[in-house]
């Protein structure tokens, strides 16, 4: 949490403002449950474990940016986050996803974050003792019996022609050393001894009778304790480097360390989002069975987790009372009051998201750091080909896209990446074959109209193709 203590909430706004265009509300909201808990850290009383985060529930049709809030956040925090559909779970008994999963998932975010801190840390150790093998692979030391020295024979004499080719040897490991530093022997192939997992099958072990971390867990008990298999391998030096670099970071990794930073990171700094809640909610006036039934079953399921329980992982028991909870949906069909009440109590935060104008068209494709724009030009400059846009091409892009998502179906700012395709793709397939290495590519308002009138002008044609 160091790290982002110093982050205020206007200045969390202000690194979502980088990626995602309007929805101020959400932001602000987010901002501020993120703030929650680095001023939850700073608490020194007992109060500090009594002080719960408020869950938000977000509000909007596809494509308005809810997704993308949740996911820059975690970003931001450098937060272990998870994003999970709750129509892909399925009540206890039923076939499909337990709830559970979601908090394993997160485990594992975390195990990976707090492993990328740790590599980073031993970075340059690993990188010298790699460097060590890689040379007595390529120059061998010479041995000399432990009792004598470089310079003495078996008399205790001086040896001046030990003593050269002990002097020969280490000039030569330093000349290749030097090599090595300067990446002139990257092609150069070598053989190394790479150590190989032995594949452990458990699934018929107490079919359906026990749950995923258990599975897991004695998974890892089995492969732990049969005897690692190694394999030589010839390789370059450059694949060589990385296979040991692997090795020797997880040699100076203490994994038990690993694990405990991971579990306390999941549990007062993870973020779960989960989507499609809407999808779980009943329909209002609707009671008795059916589908309802199990979606009912869903949302009590998922209850005791957003409230606060201990669920069972491979790396320990994690407890999720301090896991901040974003749910979101669409609610077109359903209401968010359709959500059992218990459930409805734990996203205390309601925000309603705003569907996208064309005017917000025009600023997605043009500000957010990974505009859309943006990464086609970096697309076509992989190839030393120059894109670029006129001011009025970026706005009839815009406007094509949102006169479509009107007519057919409105899928938001996803609408822009089809319309981009079908405006790119021609000029992408003709590169580099017949548009070649310094040409420039200039899109005008002209060209966007010739080449996508036709989408716009056909309504059946466009509920097909886009």
């Amino acid at each position: 949490m160091k790290e982002i203590n110093h982050l205020t909430p206007k200045q969390i706004v202000h690194e979502l403002d980088k990626y995602i265009i309007g929805q101020k509300d959400a932001k602000r909201n987010v901002a501020i449950a993120l703030r929650n808990r680095i001023r939850r850290m700073m608490v020194k009383s007992d109060l500090q474990k009594d002080i719960v985060p408020n869950n938000i529930l977000m509000i909007g049709s596809t494509g308005v940016g809810k997704t993308e809030i949740a996911r820059r956040l975690a970003k931001v925090a450098n937060a272990p986050f998870t994003k999970v559909e709750a129509s892909k779970f399925t009540e206890v008994g039923y076939v499909g996803r337990d709830v559970e999963s979601m908090v394993r998932d997160l485990v594992e975010q975390a195990i990976n974050l707090v492993k990328e801190s740790k590599n980073e840390e031993v970075k340059e150790k690993a990188a010298e003792n790699v460097e060590d093998i890689l040379l007595d692979i390529l120059i061998p030391p010479v041995k000399t019996p432990s009792f004598s020295t470089s310079r003495t024979n078996s008399n205790g004499e001086f040896d001046p022609e030990k003593a050269s080719e002990q002097e020969l040897n280490e000039k030569t490991r330093e000349r290749f050393r030097e090599k090595l530093k300067n990446g002139e022997l990257e092609e150069r192939k070598v053989e190394i001894n790479v150590k190989q997992s032995s594949p452990v099958g458990v699934g018929m072990i107490g079919n359906g009778m026990m749950d995923d971390a258990s599975m897991a867990g004695l998974q890892d008990m089995i492969s732990g304790m049969m005897p690692k298999k190694t394999k030589k391998r010839k390789v370059t030096i450059a694949e060589a480097r990385k296979i040991l670099m692997e090795e020797e970071t997880s040699k100076l990794i203490d994994f038990d360390e690993v694990k405990e930073e991971a579990i306390f990171l999941a549990e007062n700094n993870g973020i779960i989002f989960i989507d499609e809640v809407d999808k779980i909610a009943s329909k209002s006036g609707k009671g008795g069975g059916g589908p309802d039934v199990s979606r009912e079953g869903v949302q009590r399921d998922l209850l005791p987790i957003v409230e606060g329980s201990a669920v069972n992982t491979k790396y320990g028991l994690v407890h999720t009372d301090h896991v901040l909870f974003i749910a979101a949906g669409a609610f077109h069909v359903s209401k968010p009051s359709d959500l059992i009440p218990e459930l409805q109590g734990r996203f205390p935060i309601r925000v309603e998201l705003d569907s996208l104008s064309q005017n917000d068209f025009t600023r997605i494709l043009k500000e957010p750091k990974n505009a859309l724009t943006k990464q086609y030009q970096a697309l076509f400059g992989a190839e030393e080909v120059h894109l670029e846009y006129t001011d009025e091409a970026i706005e009839e892009i815009a406007r094509i896209a949102f006169k479509i998502n009107e007519e057919v179906e409105n899928i938001g700012a996803r609408r822009l990446h089809t319309v981009m395709s079908h405006l790119l793709n021609e000029f992408l397939f003709e590169v580099p074959d017949t548009i070649q290495a310094n040409s420039k590519i200039m899109i005008t308002k002209e060209m966007v109209d010739e080449r996508l009138s036709s989408l716009v002008k056909n309504r059946d044609l466009s509920q097909y193709i886009l």
